[in-house]
């Protein structure tokens, strides 16, 4: 059985590690080239490598594609307040 807290179910695809589609995407909360912090329904969820950019964007389908150099990705604790979320993914930048 699929659980969705939203309308759109959440699932991540990477391909030789240099596209990553995620769905269940909510907002794109920041970006750059080395860093993207996506919120979805099952929490904020981080993405970092290199030359990283927005391959395609539907919000509206909670859809985002992107394409570069992935290294990491990691979900931020459901739980935590939004703020509390987001000075963590700072924090976790500026080590």
């Amino acid at each position: 059985m699929e659980e969705t807290f939203g309308g759109h179910p959440h699932e991540i695809v990477m391909t030789n590690r240099n596209t990553l589609e995620v769905s269940g995407v909510t907002r794109v909360e920041s970006f750059d080239s080395e860093e993207f912090l996506l919120q979805t329904d099952y929490g904020y969820l981080g993405i970092r490598g290199q030359d990283l950019h927005i391959k395609t964007l539907d919000l509206d389908q909670g859809r985002v594609s992107i394409e570069g150099h992935i290294a990491d990705m990691s979900y931020l604790d459901v739980s935590m307040p939004a703020q509390e979320k987001a000075k963590s993914v700072w924090s976790r930048i500026f080590k």
